[in-house]
C-alpha cells in the first residue's frame, strides 16, 4: 500500500518534528525541556518516518541498527563527558572548573550540561524507537528468531 498524501505530509512534518526536538534538546538548560523531552520528540519522528514508509520500498526503511547507534552513541557521550571531570581531577560529571561556564541565559552558557543533555537525548530517542520496533515485531529478532 502506497499513500502519496501521507508521504507528502511526512516530508514536511518529519523534518519539522526533528527540528523542534533539536530545539527542545539544545535549550533544555534555559527553559523547560532537555534530553528526555527532546529525545522523545526525535524518537517520535523516527516512529512517524517508519510508519509513513512502512509499505514503501526497502531503501526508505530505518534499520534496527539505527536505534542501536543512537543508544550507544548517547551512552558514550554521557559517560565520556562525565569522565572529563575525572581526567581533570574532579568528580564524575562535574561542571565546575572543567568547562567554561559563560553568560547566564545564553545557549552556550551551561558548560558540560549541553553535552550531557545531548547524550541523554540520543539515548532516549534510540530507546523510544527500539521500543516501537519491538512492539511492531512482537519481540522477534531482525532475522526472524525469538
Amino acid at each position: 500500500m502506497h499513500d502519496m498524501i501521507l508521504e507528502m505530509l511526512g516530508r514536511i512534518l518529519i523534518p519539522a518534528t526533528q527540528l523542534f526536538g533539536a530545539y527542545i534538546l539544545f535549550h533544555g538548560h534555559l527553559s523547560p525541556g532537555g534530553g528526555f523531552s527532546g529525545g522523545t520528540i526525535i524518537g517520535a519522528s523516527f516512529i512517524f518516518y517508519s510508519l509513513v514508509y512502512r509499505f514503501s520500498d526497502k531503501k526508505h526503511r530505518l534499520k534496527h541498527e539505527t536505534s542501536l547507534w543512537f543508544e550507544v552513541g548517547g551512552a558514550l557521550i554521557y559517560v565520556g563527558s562525565g569522565l572529563v571531570g575525572i581526567l581533570f581531577g574532579r568528580h564524575f560529571l562535574t561542571n565546575q572548573g572543567v568547562f567554561p561556564i559563560g553568560e547566564p541565559g545564553r545557549l552556550w552558557s551551561s558548560g558540560m550540561i549541553l553535552l550531557v543533555t545531548l547524550g541523554i537525548g540520543a539515548k532516549v530517542a534510540g530507546t523510544v524507537f527500539k521500543l516501537f520496533q519491538e512492539l511492531l515485531e512482537g519481540g522477534a529478532e531482525p532475522d526472524g528468531h525469538h
